[in-house]
């Protein structure tokens, strides 16, 4: 069926584009336009880069006012018919723009911009003839100046109007009017950030007698060109040009003397890059399961051999051997056909991943996350776009890897709040995971040695026909050993009895012992950065950042202050510049802080210490993992990335510096995340052989996360979180939308959002929603606020919020969009931002 017109989300952020839009299709593109195809569009007095979301025959509107589309981008589109839904569905869920949506979808290379080409209009060639020379005898009006422009822009083709301005400063008028007269003419096309990887090749051309004739035909003067035949030959293959070149020190020039004779051509050929080229993985084979793991890949093995849509949360103690279900589930997923999706929520987790996977599964593995290039990424992305693997391993965006026949999505670590994107469009992993499977009448598994309340919840009560996981559950480790012991360390002690250290004396014990018996210990604090804050003693002066209410962090290595937020950075100062006293002191403590006092504490110390400091470059996670693996390092310290799914044979003892951090933060979630991170970090001691050990450093000892963490009692956790939840109307008991507003002007703001949460509460009052959320009805709708977010100014702008609780089917999201929308109109005023986060996992 030939469709006429097709209907376009452009990229064009803002709230009146965020529509489709019709375009004709030119007789040239008909049969190669489909629904997920990347076009250039005109749009206004410019081209601007869409995604075609739907085809049809013919348009509503005035056929002449119709305008047809300029360039298709991809001959292959880019988005199935499947993500097109889905980023209708994620638009709708988190009330986001389609166009975020799309763009969520797609590699960085794809997210093309408009150039401007110039070149000589076609005309003007016509008139003038092909020489340049013969441009200027026919074409007298032209100044000098305009001459050799012309004659520069003829020379070249095509050029874009930013390398003509560089190239001829200061004669954007000039330029402007060549353009103007039709000498020149200007075209938009988009173009990526990332093109394909094309590599010269060399191969014989010769084979057999003729082979033979062609080596005894050189002369002695010809002797480099000989062996380049004769290399070629032994290979048999086609090799890159760089490599012969390298390989046999010859110049480019022998080679192409070869292919002036007809013995060898040289050609162009696309290669993929690849982030692993120069790694060798161990294989490995399938472990024997054990009886909980058999129960647990059964249940998952028959949905996925009846290939019907299903979620199973894997509640497993740490080293219970989840990764192996995931193998060999995946590997049953494979062997019909199907591919898989991996998530895994942080990058550092990633290494170890790909080497369990890329071990098993070899060349089947793709691997999409932050770390890589554009152009890895790229690669990577259209490696399973064109069926080249069938597993896709990456963090939160490869939810969205393009794989038509999907059969398996494994969720490592579900609990994790890193599956939640902070920046629009603000979506969690886990839905939009589930979401897929339904249309593909895939299999979820969300594994985790401490499920998130909202999961285990559902899965507990089966009462949320959207999102109701069966329970599995594998509470034995396979490999015999006990779960460490937990010790928990009441700092407040510490302090009366004179140890001023950060380190407890049991826990100074502990590491001591470990480094005489040649085992290794793994130090976990939520922390980066030298120490928390800067004050003076004098005045009690705090070092600030000017843009942000929140206080400069010391980084010791570049001796500045830094603000995590906004990025602001500044000396730090030696002097206090309120009343220049002397006396600055550094408090808190900070990884670097920590490293330091190992140094003085135990003398020759390895410490391998991971935090975004010492994992910003590109491949460095891997790196220190690999030292620490390779017994390099004594002492493994770092913040949140150490605390999960890391498993070295001889970490013994795990130590937590601070374990209260996160329990006086203002946010629901502060007990629930606090007991993950301690379990989970505590998991990571006895894995295999050798017994483990755990010290907690707490000044809240008697808090029940930490007292539940330290017996591994996830059930005992949950039942008095629960109870604290079910009182105060949080989740899984009501659906949460954090709404935020932001603007310069503090007076302006507090008006705005008072009007805001009046609007919700009379708009719900009206639907008959707003209601009491006490009385315990199926439906009812609460807002509270406004009131100053927790931290009420960054990067120079206040910051409001309000939070709307709610259960029920009620379409609550449509209504906060709705209202925001009117907010936005009734201001006229583009600098008032409204930010709308649907189950916010941060209240920050």
């Amino acid at each position: 069926m030939n469709f006429r017109l097709a209907q376009v989300i452009v990229d064009v952020p803002s709230r009146e584009t965020d529509r489709p839009f019709d375009y004709s299709i030119p007789k040239s593109m008909q049969g190669w336009i489909e629904v997920g195809s990347r076009v250039g569009v005109p749009f206004g007095h410019r081209t601007v880069q869409g995604f075609v979301v739907s085809l049809k025959k013919d348009s509503e509107m005035d056929s002449a006012r119709i305008k047809p589309i300029a360039e298709l981008l991809d001959l292959v589109p880019p988005l199935s018919p499947d993500l097109v839904e889905l980023a209708e569905w994620m638009s709708r869920k988190y009330a986001c723009s389609m166009i975020s949506s799309l763009q969520a979808m797609i590699p960085a290379a794809l997210k093309g911009k408009a150039e401007r080409y110039i070149s000589v209009a076609e005309q003007e060639k016509e008139s003038y003839g092909d020489s340049a020379d013969s441009l200027f005898v026919m074409q007298p009006l032209l100044t000098g100046e305009e001459e050799e422009i012309v004659t520069y822009v003829k020379a070249s083709g095509s050029v874009t109007l930013d390398h003509l301005n560089t190239r001829f400063p200061g004669q954007a008028g000039i330029i402007k009017g060549l353009i103007s007269q039709g000498v020149l003419s200007e075209v938009q096309l988009i173009k990526d950030k990332v093109r394909k990887k094309m590599v010269k090749t060399v191969a014989a051309t010769v084979s057999g007698n003729e082979a033979e004739a062609a080596l005894s035909s050189f002369t002695a003067q010809a002797r480099r060109q000989k062996e380049v035949l004769q290399f070629l030959l032994e290979v048999g293959m086609p090799l890159s040009l760089q490599e012969v070149l390298s390989t046999l020190r010859v110049t480019a020039g022998t080679v192409k003397k070869l292919e002036e004779k007809g013995y060898a051509v040289i050609e162009e050929v696309e290669v993929f890059r690849d982030p692993y080229q120069n790694r060798r993985f161990k294989g490995t084979e399938p472990l024997q399961r054990t009886p909980e793991q058999d129960v647990v890949y059964s249940r998952i093995s028959a949905a996925l051999d009846d290939r019907t849509f299903g979620t199973f949360l894997l509640h497993g103690v740490t080293g219970s051997g989840k990764t192996e279900v995931y193998l060999q589930t995946i590997e049953r997923c494979i062997s019909s056909e199907r591919q898989a999706i991996v998530l895994v929520p942080e990058i550092s987790l990633t290494p170890q991943m790909v080497e369990r996977f890329k071990g098993r599964f070899g060349s089947k593995v793709a691997l999409l996350h932050s770390r890589l290039s554009h152009g890895e990424r790229y690669d990577e992305w259209r490696k399973i776009r064109e069926g080249k693997v069938q597993v896709a391993i990456g963090a939160r965006s490869a939810i969205f890897a393009p794989f038509r026949n999907l059969g398996l999505i494994v969720m490592d670590e579900e609990h994790e709040t890193s599956y939640k994107q902070e920046e629009t469009p603000k979506y969690h992993a886990r839905d939009v995971a589930v979401h897929r499977a339904r249309q593909h009448g895939a299999v979820v598994i969300l594994g985790s040695a401490t499920p998130s309340l909202e999961s285990y919840y559902a899965a507990r009560s089966q009462v949320d026909d959207k999102f109701a996981p069966v329970l599995l559950e594998m509470k034995q480790r396979p490999s015999g050993s006990h779960l460490p012991a937990v010790h928990i360390v009441d700092m407040r002690e510490e302090l009366r009895d004179g140890n001023r250290s950060m380190f407890s004396r049991a826990l100074h014990a502990g590491i001591a012992s470990r480094l005489e018996r040649g085992e290794q210990t793994v130090l976990f604090l939520n922390r980066r950065g030298y120490s928390t804050f800067v004050m003076c003693r004098t005045c009690g002066y705090v070092a600030g950042c000017p843009d942000c209410d929140i206080s400069l962090t010391y980084h010791q290595k570049s001796n500045n202050l830094r603000c995590h937020y906004c990025g602001y950075a500044t000396p730090a100062p030696s002097v206090c510049p309120e009343c220049g006293s002397e006396h600055i002191r550094y408090f808190g403590t900070g990884t670097q802080r920590v490293e330091g006092e190992l140094a003085k504490l135990f003398p020759g110390i390895r410490v391998v210490r991971m935090d975004v400091d010492t994992t910003s470059e590109k491949g460095a996670h891997e790196k220190l993992l690999k030292a620490f693996r390779e017994k390099k390092g004594d002492v493994l310290l770092g913040t949140q990335m150490v605390a999960k799914g890391l498993d070295f044979p001889d970490v013994t003892l795990v130590g937590v510096i601070a374990a209260d951090t996160a329990l006086n933060l203002p946010d629901f979630r502060a007990a629930e995340k606090t007991f993950q991170l301690l379990t989970q970090v505590a998991g990571r001691a006895g894995r295999h052989q050798l017994p483990g050990e755990v010290f907690i450093q707490t000044y809240m000892p008697e808090h029940y996360s930490v007292v539940h963490a330290s017996g591994h009692d996830y059930d005992s956790f949950v039942r008095e979180e629960l109870k604290y939840r079910k009182g105060l109307h949080y989740p899984p008991y009501s659906k949460l939308i954090l709404v935020t507003l932001s603007h310069e002007k503090l007076p302006l703001l507090l008006r705005m959002a008072e009007n805001f949460a009046g609007d919700i509460r009379l708009k719900a009052q009206r639907l008959g929603w707003y209601g009491n959320l006490d009385r315990f009805s199926s439906e009812a709708l609460d807002i509270m606020g406004p009131v100053a977010s927790p931290i009420p100014r960054i990067k120079n702008r206040y910051r409001f919020q309000c939070m709307v609780k709610y259960r029920g089917s009620m379409d609550v999201v449509g209504l906060v969009r709705e209202i925001a929308l009117t907010t936005h109109h009734n201001l006229r005023d583009s600098s008032l931002q409204i930010s709308i986060d649907v189950d916010p996992q941060m209240l920050m």
